[in-house]
């Protein structure tokens, strides 16, 4: 009968693990039948179909027929779009462009503050599809758009419609409208679309610079039928340097937003794979959730002001969607349980139920079974990565089979749990076990009510173990019947952190494993008496055999192929004043496409002056002389240099004859730049701009742009020390060049300039 316990009692578990991650996105299957007037994802596929077939950053032929594919479909709907064309300039990314916007305008019934909704149509340099970043914000816009204007009915509020530009190069986009649109001051509150991969569950993020309560009771009174969302992230998310175009309205306006942002299938993210095959039909369902409710609502809501002046907790919860209740409830709720946690000690002492000794030996083995969890899960990934070099390939962290490590992950640490309680399984007081993680869980909450109080939910494991705890000491009931019960009583743990164990791994890149391995360390000492077995230790080994299949079925796939293609880069770089060249790569390990460069004659490490500015800071791991092709640098000239008191004011201009698609600005030593304009744009609001050493300017070059025109004022004794990198993506056309294509199981590295000419020249001031 005990073994029988057991089974329904995993059965559950796994039931409730299944549960927690189906409610949070909606499948095919519940798609309703669709008239005109609802959201069809069909026409939403054929957009994106149209608007990914080609890489589309700015500067590129797609780019602009993106743009123009965006413009007709607003004609189509009856609305009048426009584009605005600026230069715009971000000094927190030290990035500028000509950007070019596309907006429109539904005029509300009534006045007062305007509904934005945003998304970008860039795609990232230089080989992204951008089908979900973010064609999947684009198509989601353009259809809920074509279904609200189907019905005839006007809202209240103005609709403002920005398909922002320039994104991916540093929020340009939404600068340049924040900055000098007039219609941004009409704006109370965004909704942007956006994506971090290609499928999962879209989440919602807020945007705030105060408190969250207003905003997030009117997110709940909107009724999304998904919401996916907790307090944690929205904390962690504050705390971080953030980077979505809502980040602009945000810091620049103090205009808050929404974020609706899917992490899924991450090894897509700016890859040539962020393909409309690829993105996950589902998740274009919860992001259409997300328009259709949310756009219903706060089109026809009040605006004016969504501050508040206290935050809440939030969290996804069984049956009710998201529980919520204040940051000021946190602290008392700790108190009350840590009072509750003490009577119960006390009573269990009294009844017999609790030995000193015996919570000493549930805690070694709570503390041991931590320990080993978040050790070997951080050691055995820094092994694989020895055994697999070609994973440091993958910039961002997370492989083609990242989801089979997790599967792996998972059920290792669970053998790890159950061979450091079997040392105790004899063990009489089964309540015994429970003392060492309620206390443990207990001082994480004092810390969280400290330092992190959006993670307040984290109270609510403790309130199921403290039930369970006291139908153990104050209830005598058959073995069989307490572990089922107990089971259910864990639900909302387990509903609540299944979901975390795998979104840390898959947003942050598997070197976060070890976090998922104390998570489950943490949660499995809550659940103890759903798993605690004196003599039978079938679910041991049923997880160890699981965890060997997963990382047996993990290492058969560590290669590429055609649907997980390698990525690799090759780059030339010129130096123009020494006449030296080299070519570069950024793969720790070579394939036959970078092999016909370099060889073991190549040397390890970087080129002075040749790095360009990355996500990840990625630096050339070879790179190799060779023969000095004489590629054209640009004109560089110098329009104005004059002394007036005790500064020199210069104006320069950079044209080129070829096409080039990005220049950067690196000083070698400190630079301050006076009233320093880009385009005629000031940078830093005409602010003193100063850089210590390094990368003070990324210019990428727009359709519209034939020249860039630099203007500043340095004191006049300064003497200048740059060097200006001239970027085209151009490697594999130029004529000066042999380079044999890549396979189908190949693609460009995401992330780093690549498949690039990099011409490196020294500005002469």
């Amino acid at each position: 009968m005990k073994s029988f316990s057991s089974l329904i009692s995993s059965l559950i578990i796994l039931g409730i693990i299944y549960w927690s991650f189906s409610d949070m996105k909606p499948s095919l299957s519940s798609q309703k039948n669709i008239s005109k007037t609802t959201f069809s994802i069909d026409n939403a596929l054929y957009h994106l179909k149209n608007i990914s077939k080609n890489a589309h950053f700015v500067g590129s032929k797609n780019h602009k027929d993106v743009q123009n594919y965006i413009l007709q479909a607003f004609q189509k709907m009856g609305l009048e779009s426009d584009t605005q064309l600026l230069t715009a300039i971000n000094s927190k990314w030290v990035a500028a462009t000509t950007a070019e916007n596309i907006i429109a305008r539904i005029k509300g019934t009534e006045k007062g503050k305007a509904l934005l909704l945003l998304t970008h149509y860039d795609s990232n340099p230089h080989s992204s599809l951008g089908a979900s970043d973010a064609g999947s914000g684009v198509v989601t816009i353009l259809e809920g758009l074509r279904a609200f204007l189907a019905e005839n009915k006007k809202p209240k509020n103005d609709i403002i419609i920005l398909i922002s530009d320039a994104e991916e190069l540093g929020l340009l986009g939404a600068k340049a409208f924040v900055d000098k649109h007039p219609w941004s001051k009409d704006v109370g509150l965004v909704l942007n679309f956006e994506a971090r991969g290609s499928g999962g569950p879209s989440y919602m993020l807020m945007e705030t610079n105060g408190k969250n309560s207003k905003l997030l009771s009117e997110f709940l009174s909107a009724k999304p039928n998904f919401p996916a969302a907790n307090s944690l992230m929205y904390s962690i998310y504050k705390k971080l340097p953030n980077d979505t175009d809502l980040t602009i309205f945000r810091e620049d306006a103090n205009i808050n937003g929404f974020n609706f942002a899917f992490i899924g299938d991450h090894f897509d993210y700016h890859t040539a794979q962020d393909s409309y095959e690829r993105l996950d039909r589902e998740t274009l369902l919860h992001q259409a959730d997300y328009f259709t409710t949310t756009f219903t609502y706060f089109a026809n809501s009040d605006l004016t002001n969504l501050n508040s002046d206290e935050d809440f907790v939030y969290v996804n919860f069984p049956f009710i969607g998201l529980l919520t209740y204040p940051f000021s409830w946190v602290f008392p709720l700790f108190i009350a349980s840590c009072i509750l946690f003490i009577i119960l000690i006390l009573f269990g002492f009294v009844k017999n139920k609790l030995s000193l000794k015996g919570i000493g030996k549930g805690m070694l083995a709570f503390l041991a079974s931590l320990i080993l969890c978040g050790g070997i899960s951080y050691g055995l990934w820094k092994l694989i990565l020895i055994i697999h070099p070609h994973y440091q390939d993958i910039l961002h962290g997370f492989t083609y089979n990242g989801y089979q490590y997790i599967f792996a992950f998972v059920f290792l640490n669970l053998w790890i749990l159950f061979k450091c309680y079997k040392y105790i399984s004899k063990h009489n007081k089964s309540s015994d076990l429970l003392i060492g993680p309620l206390l443990i869980w207990l001082i994480i909450n004092l810390l969280i009510c400290n330092f992190l109080k959006g993670a307040g939910f984290f109270i609510i494991p403790v309130i199921c173990a403290l039930i369970i705890l006291a139908v153990v000491i104050f209830m005598d009931l058959e073995a069989k019947s307490k572990r089922i019960l107990f089971t259910i009583l864990s639900i909302p743990t387990l509903y609540i952190f299944a979901p975390l164990i795998k979104m840390f791994p898959v947003g942050l890149g598997l070197k976060i494993l070890f976090v998922s391995g104390v998570f489950i360390a943490l949660i499995f000492g809550l659940m103890i008496f759903s798993f605690h077995q004196k003599k039978t230790f079938w679910m041991q080994k049923t997880v160890a055999i699981l965890s060997i299949l997963f990382f047996m079925i993990a290492t058969y796939n560590s290669g590429f192929s055609i649907d997980n293609k390698k990525p690799n880069s090759i780059v030339y770089v010129q130096n123009s004043d020494d006449k030296t060249a080299y070519f570069g790569t950024y793969n720790n390990v070579l394939d036959n496409y970078t092999k016909q460069i370099f060889d073991k004659s190549s040397t390890k490490g970087s080129i002075v002056n040749a790095e360009t500015k990355s996500k990840y800071n990625t630096r050339f791991t070879y790179h190799k002389r060779t023969e000095f092709r004489d590629i054209k640098s640009a004109n560089i000239i110098t329009e104005l240099d004059t002394i007036i008191g005790d500064k020199r004011f210069l104006e320069l201009t950079i044209s080129s004859e070829r096409k080039l698609n990005k220049l950067e600005f690196i000083t070698h030593k400190k630079l301050l730049l006076h009233q320093f304009k880009v385009n005629n744009t000031l940078v830093n609001n005409g602010n003193t701009y100063e850089k210590k050493k390094g990368t003070f300017l990324v210019y990428h070059l727009a359709n519209q742009d034939k020249k860039v025109t630099l203007s500043f004022s340095v004191a006049k004794e300064y003497n200048f020390d740059i060097v200006v990198n001239q970027i085209s993506y151009d490697l594999l056309d130029n004529n000066n060049f042999t380079i044999t294509p890549r396979t189908e199981k190949m693609m460009p590295m995401p992330f780093v300039t690549n498949d690039a000419i990099i011409i490196s020249k020294k500005l002469n001031l």
